[in-house]
């Protein structure tokens, strides 16, 4: 195990059950990332992990997705002794809305707390490279995705999980009956 694992383990942030990701696919496990976000020590024990990777990068920002994004990005801001940013939804993609933009020509390490699918931390590229910046990598919590992805720049995860997920229409756990969970909704854990 991983330190990482170690943490998610030790908050009870590792689930089982039946879920809708993010991503609108389902899954038996859920890495529920607030549970360990909300302990200041193990936010900072794994956002310093990202911080030793990308720390000779020459990053000025530190750009995150809302809602988990935004805790990670904010810490490894505050450990890198820059500022940060976090982009929100706005119709198809995410964009910089309350003054907090990316100046032309400013270095961006992107950030977030699970990567899935990716959508979300290239929705983060896209505002990014929008307003002129240079993105330097991606550093996240937990790469749960399919396989190795390749977002276009450098990929660091604390820590690398390979669990099935599986479209609404082929879920084997919606074909058992197994109640679905969607976290951060009603009834979410």
């Amino acid at each position: 195990m991983s330190q990482a694992e170690d943490i998610f383990r030790e908050t009870g942030a590792i689930l089982e059950g039946h879920f809708e990701l993010t991503s609108g696919r389902h899954s038996a496990t859920y890495w529920e990332k607030l549970r360990v976000l909300s302990h200041p020590h193990h936010a900072q024990l794994l956002c310093e992990m990202i911080v030793r990777r990308f720390a000779g990068e020459g990053v000025d920002v530190v750009a995150g997705p809302t809602l988990g994004g935004v805790i990670v990005a904010f810490e490894v801001a505050r450990q890198m002794g820059v500022r940060s940013a976090y982009a929100e939804r706005e119709g198809e993609g995410r964009a910089f809305k309350r003054g907090g933009g990316i100046s032309p020509g400013e270095r961006v390490l992107v950030v977030d707390d699970v990567l899935t699918t990716g959508s979300s931390v290239v929705d983060v590229i896209a505002a990014v490279q929008a307003q002129g910046g240079v993105v330097v990598g991606v550093g996240v919590l937990i790469d749960r995705s399919p396989g190795e992805s390749d977002l276009g720049y450098p990929l660091f995860y604390c820590h690398r999980v390979s669990i099935p997920t599986y479209s609404p229409d082929e879920c084997p756990l919606c074909a058992q009956g197994i109640p679905l969970t969607v976290p951060g909704g009603s009834g979410a854990p």
